[in-house]
């Protein structure tokens, strides 16, 4: 065959498939349009009646393309029919969520248009929806007992027109997101930015609905957030988030790198209020949920999980002395089981998992002008049956933890908490042991706080136990140590601050303070604790004053008498406007000088 002749046949079968692609090109065209208005016609009637009339859809423009099989809607809506909603409701048919959707486009890819036509089998590739705006509204609505035997399922109600619908993946990407409880006695609003949410393998069939394995229908639904910064509403503190994780089927609630940071130093920030206000700088590298109920989560606004893991965490609270506390206060209100019970959603989860915590506490004592500090390095321990859940508490109504730490980075502290979580009067129980220790290491909060210096002393062992309430506490301490001495210092408020009280050091050592225990030759000392609570003070406030009252006790110094923390505040308040008045005064005066 001559050269001549191949390229003939090569330009004949070139033909052939040009005007092909242009049959299937002009073909295309005219089913994508003849089929867009159908295909429109369809899609709004499909969400109204599969909605039963409660959502509405609409959308600008929609592009076919039948020989890819895909397809896309513009400026897409999706609104719900509030007086619809409204009937359902009377009814208690209503659903727990409804949703609102705006986005500029929904890209559908590869669907099987030939399948869903002469198969009545609806098999999508891909559903993409970049940069919506979702809304999510929450309503506790109760269903009737007998309405979920009549209703239709999903499939029933599909299944007149179609087999089957598989669609393998569902993205969101990077949604603008708005969640409003409307059943709290005040709207609350969460609103979450960059949202990217991933639907895997959602199939719809006879059987798919009573698959254990799927959760509503699909294999997986996860989320992330990733890059979340704001600043609090009361432009006190920065936050930010690296990311949040969360996946149905693995049934986990991942946060890495969550810190509350304070916009000002410590002081500063105390005085921008007239009361006393915590003031909490805050850095979590992970926390972790495990084995989340997303189903009742979903529906009925419940936390249970199968444990919590928190750590490694940094947590610093600062408090400042020179204001009042906030009037009429009581913060035995936040004691950790009365908190559990005033949260509006109920949880359960059987183990709170701490480890690698580092505590730090400090206060400032306008008194010493000193801050006093109290740390925990390396706190570890579990706390099991955390909850408020009414049927959960008639079969356990304690919650227990067991905690361990280095008190002041040195000292291995262990301490067990038993809450009563049914008690209305916050009661609990606690004991704990604390193991060889330098009592010098405790100057940083003495010096400041108790105004008593350390200069010696070596613990070998401390135990005790006790019972509290929201007003006291009471209980035993034992503590064996040696070669104890103490410098006392001075309040001078209107002064330099501490200053040593040598004399009144001198005779406490000699008379008050006994430097070991046991005594050569004697039982060991104990000592029986009681202290009760000021409104101003907290939960842990409470338990370490109560212990702190066992240790004056058995080191001979239980006798005198503490201040009357109320009056000493009154006094530190009244010295603090009178140099307040003399600072501006002074300042006036040298405004007119200089003038």
């Amino acid at each position: 065959m001559t050269a001549r002749k191949k390229n003939k046949i090569w330009a004949w079968i070139g033909s052939i498939f040009g005007i092909l692609i242009l049959i299937l090109a002009f073909g295309a065209m005219f089913l994508s349009a003849r089929w867009k208005p159908i295909l429109t016609e369809k899609i709004k009637a499909g969400v109204y009646n599969g909605s039963h009339h409660l959502y509405r859809i609409d959308f600008k423009s929609i592009n076919l393309n039948v020989i890819t099989g895909s397809m896309a809607l513009r400026d897409v809506t999706l609104t719900p029919d509030t007086a619809i909603f409204d009937s359902l409701k009377k009814k208690q048919l209503a659903p727990a969520h409804i949703f609102e959707l705006r986005l500029k486009k929904l890209q559908i890819s590869r669907v099987g248009i030939l399948t869903a036509y002469f198969k009545k089998r609806i098999a999508v590739n891909e559903i993409l929806l970049q940069k919506p705006s979702i809304n999510v509204f929450f309503n506790k609505v109760p269903k009737k007992a007998d309405s979920i035997k009549d209703e239709k399922s999903l499939y029933e109600q599909l299944s007149k027109n179609f087999k089957s619908v598989h669609v393998k993946s569902i993205k969101i990407v990077d949604a603008d997101f708005d969640y409003i409880n409307k059943t709290a006695s005040k709207k609350i609003k969460n609103s979450i930015k960059h949202l990217d949410i991933n639907i895997n393998d959602f199939l719809l069939d006879s059987l798919s609905g009573n698959d254990t394995t799927r959760f509503y229908y699909t294999k997986d639904v996860s989320f992330q957030i990733a890059g979340y910064k704001s600043v609090t509403k009361d432009k006190m503190y920065s936050m930010k988030v690296d990311t949040v994780k969360g996946s149905t089927s693995s049934k986990k609630i991942t946060v890495k790198g969550f810190k509350l940071t304070p916009l000002y130093n410590e002081l500063t920030f105390a005085r921008k209020y007239k009361i006393q206000k915590d003031r909490y700088n805050l850095s979590f590298d992970q926390v972790e949920f495990n084995g989340v109920d997303f189903i009742g989560l979903n529906t009925d606004q419940k936390l249970y999980a199968k444990s919590l893991r928190i750590g490694p965490a940094n947590v610093e609270v600062f408090m400042s002395r020179e204001s009042p506390p906030p009037p009429g206060l009581d913060k035995g209100r936040n004691y950790p089981h009365m908190a559990l019970k005033r949260l509006n959603m109920p949880i359960l989860i059987d183990t709170v998992k701490l480890k690698s915590i580092n505590v730090k506490y400090a206060e400032f004592n306008p008194a010493s002008k000193k801050t006093g500090t109290v740390t925990f390095k390396a706190l570890n321990g579990n706390i099991s049956n955390v909850t408020n859940d009414s049927l959960q508490l008639s079969k356990k109504s304690h919650a227990l933890a067991d905690l361990n730490t280095l008190l002041m980075g040195a000292g291995k502290l262990n301490v067990n908490i038993d809450f009563n979580l049914t008690d209305n009067n916050g009661a609990f129980a606690y004991s704990g042991s604390l193991g060889k220790f330098d009592m010098k290491n405790l100057n940083p909060l003495s010096k400041a706080l108790g105004l008593v210096e350390i200069e010696s002393g070596n613990i070998q062992h401390v135990d005790f136990k006790a019972q509290g309430n929201l007003r006291s506490a009471t209980g035993t301490l034992n503590m064996l140590y040696t070669n104890l001495k103490v410098k006392l210092l001075s309040d001078n408020i209107d002064g330099e601050g501490i200053k040593e009280k040598g004399f009144l050091s001198f005779l406490a050592n000699a008379i008050l303070v006994k430097d070991e225990n046991p005594k050569k030759g004697e039982a060991p000392r104990t000592a029986s604790m009681t202290n009760t609570r000021i409104n101003s003070a907290s939960f842990f406030n409470l338990m370490w004053k109560t212990v702190f009252v066992g240790i004056k006790d058995i080191v001979g110094v239980g006798i005198v008498p503490e201040k009357d923390p109320v009056k000493q505040q009154k006094v530190i308040a009244k010295k603090i406007r009178e140099q307040k008045r003399a600072d501006r005064k002074a300042a006036r005066k040298a405004r007119r000088e200089k003038n």
